[in-house]
């Protein structure tokens, strides 16, 4: 409580850092309410339009293939025009796409509003964190960070909430629509805020950058912060995606790509898009149980979120990331006796919501909260930006494949088979970090691309958070970059 009280002063005292984490806040809301609106809407939409499980699969999922799309091209357009012009076309433009979608009067016209809405939710993904990290004074990082995931969250329980509020008049296109409202918020917010000190720097505007700086940081040294940032830019210069598979960097890409491919296909948005439809399976009926159990299932994942945030300084981050995973294993072992029963009413029915709450609370707990952390860790300068590129286009492929293929699965297979296949692929994810996962508390970044520069292994005579290597190591990492 005191960490948290501290935090907000830090927030009040920096007023711009607190803009911007309104602004960041407002973009994860939308993220987030995008997300569980449609899962409600779901039950409505397919009796509408007369939908198959297919068609109802590519419904849920087009938004995710307009999300790469729009990731693809996100960076570009940011460094082209700028971070705080691309977050408000991104706000309008999502506006419009929302308000389309409600309006939408054939399935074809759907379709297309909701791969463009993708489109703006795949920039703001890559933006939203490029425009938080680069204004955000040191002092309120951290706090503007946990405040993005927590509102990404609390989006989802927002549009349980509304779906179920508008459920009784079947007001599908209500729900789809009112997603606009925050994204024309968020303009509000946003027109009064700078663009960051990098992109300024990036375009040559040192004093503009300045002037920047001293609004969002007052206390910063602000010409030695700016030397700082222009020889990052300079380090970044030169990196490539055939860098990344060559040694000493190809281990980390292969942890960086699995781990975000991991993420998505162990299950998560199978239950975020058809946590009614799954209830429904399980013998629940009724808007109540349909709509308000996935809200309590996304209150659960609110508080593991925070709560994995609050104990990953002190546990570490591999013993948090892994006890998540196990919980999702066993959450899903669970879901498997729970449909190998048959008879899914009364206690067992219960039980299943108790298997769909842990899974998502575990997830949140371990993957949601910390594998973005290891994407902007593993790499140096120069190709920092190209992982996190790489780790969300195999996150977003991942997501494409679990929404189009889930509902199909479950009909075709049924519920033992495929809740038997997500904890096999939960245990494989097990392995995975267990084998590749470098325990990075309390290290520099140095340190921590030294890791995989030195084979996956901690160089010895670098204790941890010590930041100092011998000869010896410079050494070993020159013949590594050679290789």
């Amino acid at each position: 409580m005191a960490n948290q009280m501290g935090s907000l002063r830090a927030l009040a005292h920096h007023r711009v850092g607190l803009r911007i984490a309104v602004a960041a806040a407002t973009i994860g809301v939308i993220y987030g309410y995008d997300l569980g609106n449609i899962s409600g809407a779901l039950l409505f939409i397919t009796k509408e339009f007369d939908l198959s499980t297919k068609q109802t699969e590519w419904v849920a999922t087009i938004v995710v293939a307009g999300s790469i799309a729009g990731a693809l091209v996100a960076s570009r357009l940011a460094n082209a025009i700028g971070r705080k012009p691309t977050m408000m076309l991104v706000a309008i433009a999502y506006a419009v796409f929302a308000v389309l979608s409600g309006l939408a009067p054939s399935l074809v016209w759907l379709d297309t509003a909701r791969f463009f809405l993708g489109v703006t939710i795949g920039i703001s993904i890559v933006t939203a964190p490029i425009f938080v990290a680069e204004s955000a004074p040191a002092a309120v990082r951290g706090s503007l960070i946990v405040m993005y995931q927590v509102a990404t969250v609390s989006g989802i329980v927002v549009a349980y909430f509304v779906d179920y509020a508008l459920a009784g008049g079947g007001a599908w296109r209500l729900m789809l629509a009112l997603s606009a409202v925050p994204s024309l918020l968020v303009l509000l917010v946003l027109a009064r805020l700078p663009d960051t000190p990098r992109w300024y720097l990036m375009k040559g505007r040192r004093d503009r950058a300045r002037e920047t700086l001293r609004r969002t940081d007052p206390e910063a040294d602000a010409d030695r912060e700016l030397d700082e940032i222009e020889t990052d830019l300079r380090r970044e210069r030169g990196g490539s995606i055939a860098e990344m598979l060559r040694a000493p960097y190809r281990r980390a890409t292969l942890f960086v790509l699995g781990l975000g491919f991991l993420i998505q296909i162990t299950g998560i948005n199978a239950v975020v898009f058809y946590s009614p439809l799954i209830f429904k399976e399980m013998g629940f009926t009724g808007n109540a149980a349909l709509l308000l159990l996935p809200a309590i299932v996304q209150l659960g994942s609110l508080v593991a979120t925070v709560v994995s945030l609050s104990v990953v300084d002190r546990l570490g981050r591999r013993p948090t990331l892994l006890s998540g995973i196990a919980t999702m294993t066993v959450s899903t072992l669970l879901l498997v006796a729970v449909f190998a029963t048959g008879g899914l009413a009364g206690v067992t029915g219960w039980l299943g919501f108790l298997g769909i709450f842990l899974f998502t609370a575990g997830f949140n707990f371990g993957f949601g909260s910390l594998v973005w952390v290891y994407a902007s860790e593993s790499f140096p300068a120069r190709l920092r930006t190209t992982g996190a590129s790489a780790m969300l286009t195999a996150d977003l492929v991942a997501n494409l494949i679990i929404g189009l293929y889930f509902l199909s699965a479950l009909e075709s297979l049924g519920g033992v088979a495929t809740f038997a296949m997500f904890a096999g692929l939960a245990a494989l994810s097990f392995v995975f970090v267990w084998w590749l996962a470098p325990e990075t508390k309390g290290r520099p970044l140095e340190a921590i691309r030294a890791y995989w520069e030195n084979g996956g292994r901690w160089p010895e005579e670098a204790p941890a958070g010590s930041g100092r290597f011998t000869r010896e190591d410079a050494a070993t990492r020159e013949r590594a970059r050679s290789r």
